[in-house]
């Protein structure tokens, strides 16, 4: 839909879609039969197959590792169910185990989303659905009650509302700048809740260059550093060498800001591994590049694989983002496309952010495949949903609708997501229930993957 200009105007706009779409209807869970384990098939085909075991047998480990591997099975979904109509930049993947920590570039550590794999446009209400879901989903694998269960849910909706309620009570200038850092969290929780906070930052803190090397590197007998091999998930690849990798490097390095150039042009690259990351991705081509600089300061670079987004490829919408955002007919389409959606959705982002298409002959169909470029465990750290008590989980989801409203609240759009959503909980309500029955169908879908691992369908490895 086109978006007014004022902000009165798109309010006013948001309520009267309210008649064609109502809050409540947000509760209906619709679509048609599909195999699950069909769309993790065809997930695959694209991948390392040598990976896909390990990729099955992660998800294998509960219905909420299942739930965080399954953001394709769940964009099928959301394309047959009721939309309100408006559009943002959205995540395309905002589960609560994707809100994390990291550095800031003035090195303060912040709180904000962290995977935007799947980013596309797409409809905002399609972000708090996969929120509010992780958040029964999880609930349900702590053994938290269904009355937990959902008011869990229905607090990580109520906190992207107000959120977003809160965002416009900024100017565009203050939204843009504004983040959220560990000192904004810390009164937001209780005593507990805070010592578990800065547990994790501090743990968040050490995860530097400096210490990834520490842990994964040796000393080789002709003096160089060199990554250690622990297969599958870390493991040296024939596929080039470090000498190839060179102009590559030099490629990423070029669209980057000046200064960003400058100082990777005082690294040079000495060794790179393929390393295996999170559920959703296993398979896919993900590296890790050792990098040394004049006085063997380290530094670890990630490039990873990015394909279409799951939101185009099962929800429907289109393959890429809003016009405007990244230049029609350019090359490094999907690198791009991620590239810019964090940055947009991200208060402060990695200056290494960066993207590349390679050669890749062994991948059929589609040679040449695009990755984006960034920061290895930069102070990276998440909360150990685990850790924190039925309170703390329900307080944190709260937290990371906030932080999704933030993140929305750059687009356009999200000011007539504003209007649609007024100050009644009725919306929220009707996505906590919609969770709830979305809950179901999750753990439906994960016995379907363990039948389909039982009778040898899939190949699953565990315990990697």
């Amino acid at each position: 839909m086109d978006i007014p200009r004022t902000l009165d105007e798109s309010c006013a706009a948001g309520r009267a879609l309210r008649d064609r779409t109502p809050r409540r209807a947000h509760e209906a869970l619709s679509f048609p039969d599909r195999d699950p384990v069909a769309i993790i098939e065809e997930q695959n085909r694209d991948r390392l197959q040598d990976l896909v075991p390990l990729r099955i047998g992660r998800m294998l480990e509960s219905p909420f590792a299942f739930y965080r591997g399954t953001a394709a099975t769940m964009a099928h979904d959301l394309g047959h169910g009721p939309r309100s109509g408006v559009h943002v930049v959205a995540c395309g993947d905002a589960h609560v185990s994707n809100f994390g920590l990291f550095a800031s570039p003035e090195r303060r550590v912040v709180f904000d989303l962290n995977d935007f794999d799947e980013a596309a446009d797409a409809p905002w209400e399609w972000d708090v659905k996969r929120l509010a879901t992780s958040m029964y989903v999880g609930g349900r694998d702590k053994g938290m009650s269904e009355a937990e269960c959902f008011e869990a849910a229905l607090l990580a909706v109520r906190g992207y509302r107000e959120g977003l309620e809160m965002a416009y009570e900024r100017s565009a200038l203050d939204r843009f700048a504004y983040q959220v850092d560990t000192e904004a969290i810390e009164p937001l929780l209780r005593k507990e809740g805070r010592e578990e906070l800065r547990r994790t930052v501090r743990k968040a803190r050490r995860r530097t260059s400096e210490q990834v090397v520490r842990k994964i590197t040796t000393r080789a007998e002709d003096g160089r550093t060199r990554i250690v091999d622990q297969p599958p998930v870390t493991q040296h690849v024939d596929t080039a060498r470090v000498e190839e990798l060179i102009p590559l490097f030099e490629a990423y390095r070029e669209p980057l800001r000046a200064d960003v150039r400058l100082l990777l042009s005082q690294f040079e690259l000495v060794d790179f591994v393929l390393r295996v990351v999170g559920v959703g991705s296993v398979g896919t081509r993900c590296y890790i590049l050792l990098l040394e600089g004049p006085a063997g300061e380290p530094l670890v670079l990630q490039v990873k694989e990015a394909s279409r987004s799951v939101l185009a490829t099962y929800g429907g919408m289109p393959d890429a983002l809003p016009a405007g955002l990244v230049p029609a007919g350019r090359v490094h389409a999907q690198g791009r496309r991620v590239v810019a959606a964090q940055r947009i959705l991200q208060a402060h982002s990695d200056p290494f952010l960066g993207w590349i298409d390679i050669e890749m002959p062994e991948r059929t169909g589609r040679p040449r495949v695009d990755f984006f470029w960034r920061q290895f465990r930069d102070m990276k750290g998440a909360v150990e949903l685990d850790r924190l008590t039925t309170a703390q989980l329900s307080r944190y989801g709260e937290l990371c609708g906030r932080v999704l409203a933030r993140a929305h609240s750059q687009s356009p759009g999200a000011r007539v997501a504003r209007g649609y959503l007024g100050r009644s909980e009725v919306f929220d309500a009707a996505v906590a229930r919609w969770a709830r029955t979305y809950a179901d169908v999750v753990e439906q879908d994960f016995a379907a993957l363990e039948a389909a691992v039982a009778s040898g369908r899939l190949p699953a490895e565990r315990g990697a």
